[in-house]
């Protein structure tokens, strides 16, 4: 079976009708992505926070349908709603094992010298390697994106045989599964949004992870888990201003001489954010990957 699909190129005000309006039309499916401008400049879209639907500027819409769908049929209908539209084309897919091509898209990946990431049905090349299992999902991290890997990175390089790990803005639970995994004894997972906390109570018990060792929870119950100033490792892999806001959170529950790890930050905001934890800790750092930053402190007060 093949598959016709409509490309529009098009800006983020412009989407929500258009999105609309291909629905109502039939599409199948709808695809938005970042359609970067002629100067090659990305433009990052971060986390929203509730409510927030976050588009790029420059966006390309994908709808697709039936094969035997009339394309001029459709985009009749789209001018008599529109009038003009953005540059547009048709093409025709042919029909492919979507799910294997899904599949071969995602490879174990290496973090350090002995962690690697890998989906269910895959091997990790290394027989004597840490290894995490997880499999791609629909909103949290599987270890792709350079801020998560930065912290995965750091990770692999500690002893964390006895230390408790606070992992906070878990999304997957990535951070928190590997520090136990690469001997942790106990970490806290904490996000605000539930279906995180979900995601990462799947990922623990598909590695395995003694649910005595983790205990997943919102911000507002984090007490009921981990006594102030009780983590050994604090990571929080968030954005530049919820980073700021919570330097005093993160700080009251990070042990003297424990160390905080942040990032989710590009590097040009990296200096404002330290600079929020330099009181309490001796920061270091950044640890760049691309436009993206990592900073670690110990603290000291």
């Amino acid at each position: 079976m093949s598959w016709l699909q409509f490309v529009f190129d098009t800006t983020k005000e412009q989407v929500p009708a258009l999105e609309d309006a291909l629905l109502e039309l039939g599409a199948l499916s709808v695809t938005l992505q970042d359609n970067i401008p002629d100067t090659g400049v990305d433009e990052p879209i971060y986390e929203p926070t509730r409510g927030e639907t976050p588009l790029w500027q420059q966006t390309r819409l994908l709808a697709l349908f039936d094969a035997d769908t009339e394309a001029d049929v459709v985009v009749a209908e789209l001018t008599n709603l529109f009038g003009p539209l953005p540059p547009w084309r048709a093409e025709i897919l042919a029909d492919q094992a979507w799910e294997r091509a899904w599949m071969d898209d995602f490879k174990p990946m290496q973090f350090g010298q002995r962690l690697w990431i890998c989906p269910s049905w895959a091997e990790p090349p290394e027989p004597e390697a840490v290894v995490l299992r997880l499999d791609p999902g629909l909103a949290f991290g599987t270890g792709t994106h350079p801020t998560t890997a930065l912290c995965l990175q750091w990770l692999d390089q500690q002893p964390l045989a006895g230390c408790t790990v606070l992992d906070y803005g878990c999304g997957s639970g990535i951070l928190a599964i590997a520090a136990l995994l690469l001997g942790a004894d106990k970490a806290i997972a904490v996000d605000n949004d539930p279906q995180a906390l979900i995601a990462t109570r799947d990922n623990a018990e598909r590695n395995g992870i003694d649910p005595a060792r983790l205990a997943i929870c919102l911000p507002e119950a984090i007490d009921q888990h981990l006594t102030p100033a009780s983590a050994d490792v604090t990571l929080a892999n968030i954005l530049a201003g919820p980073l700021q806001q919570l330097a005093p959170e993160l700080t009251r529950l990070t042990r003297s001489g424990g160390w905080v790890v942040l990032s989710g930050v590009l590097a040009e905001q990296a200096n404002s954010v330290a600079l929020a934890y330099r009181h309490a800790f001796a920061m270091h750092g950044p640890t760049l990957s691309g436009d993206w930053a990592r900073m670690e402190g110990e603290k000291i007060v």
